[in-house]
């Protein structure tokens, strides 16, 4: 069934008033940790548009976005918020982890700032939680760059399951050192770049006497999300919400996360969709950050978005 413009938006406002009258009797939104990186101060203080709120991916937290930020916010004139999502990085911690959650953490932050509206840049997990807000809320939404993440439910992958064992006996191993830690992890993941992206999260622990360290992320939470994780809230048979803005999928070329397959679901959830490749792997930003500037660059270059 083909819905008529009225009927699509009379359809999508009924499912969201559903959704967050269960989503508000679940659990409250969880207040954002964030840093606002602003254009060097001898630029024009008058910005180019609304600002951009970044999201980062799994395991990850505001400060993987911050160089990366510096530049855009140069570049483009405008603020931009790297966030931690909930479960991550300085935000506190809640057992609920699944990307309607996130996504309105992320719109009652854009509220609780008064930002209006915002450019929602997001990689993974993040890329995900941006989706998700643009389809439930494409009022708030006046651009969307999802970064190596499609709009459909696919299996994450027994690496991450692997972490999380990993970090378990990291956590229970009750290390003094980073080193120690990395020797642990080094049996279920080789890549040393990928570790040490893990043991990002690994603080020292103030409360112990004898100074041992610690995840600051809650293993058991998120663990038992990955599943959630690797969901998408919609469905392309569903003729739920789509947002119509400017969009911009960025994709690494020797990843697997948006294949070809996942093309029909972009364009049914985002008409008006663009694909930028870049001969990376899953962590594109880290990988080629000068190719994923250019990217967005051109995106903002090409389309009109406040």
């Amino acid at each position: 069934m083909i819905l008529s413009a009225p009927l699509r938006s009379t359809a999508r406002q009924c499912w969201s008033n559903q959704r967050r009258l269960f989503s508000a009797s679940a659990s409250l939104p969880v207040e954002l940790s964030y840093e606002l990186i602003e254009p060097p101060s001898s630029q024009d203080t008058k910005r180019n548009g609304h600002p951009i709120v970044f999201m980062h991916g799994l395991f990850g937290s505001k400060r993987n976005n911050r160089s990366i930020s510096k530049a855009l916010a140069r570049d483009l004139n405008r603020n931009i918020y790297i966030v931690d999502l909930r479960n991550h990085g300085d935000t506190g911690h809640a057992p609920e982890h699944t990307y309607t959650h996130l996504a309105d953490d992320v719109a009652e932050f854009i509220k609780q700032h008064r930002l209006g509206k915002a450019v929602l840049i997001g990689h993974s997990m993040g890329a995900k939680t941006a989706m998700t807000l643009a389809l439930e809320s494409p009022e708030i939404t006046t651009g969307l760059i999802p970064v190596d993440n499609a709009p459909v439910s696919a299996s994450l992958g027994s690496p991450f399951f692997e972490y999380v064992k990993g970090m378990k006996e990291i956590a229970a191993a009750r290390v003094a050192k980073a080193s120690e830690a990395d020797k642990i992890l080094t049996k279920y993941e080789p890549s040393l770049p990928v570790r040490q992206f893990l043991l990002t999260n690994l603080i020292r622990d103030s409360d112990n006497e004898n100074k041992t360290m610690k995840f600051r992320v809650p293993l058991d939470i998120l663990g038992s999300a990955l599943d959630n994780m690797a969901d998408f809230p919609f469905s392309k048979s569903n003729p739920g919400p789509t947002y119509n803005g400017p969009t911009l999928f960025v994709r690494g070329l020797q990843s697997t996360y948006v294949g070809e397959k996942t093309v029909p679901a972009i364009r049914r959830f985002f008409p008006n969709a663009k694909l930028a490749d870049i001969d990376a792997g899953h962590w594109v930003i880290s990988e080629k950050p000068e190719e994923f500037r250019q990217a967005v660059l051109k995106f903002f270059r090409e389309n009109t978005i406040e």
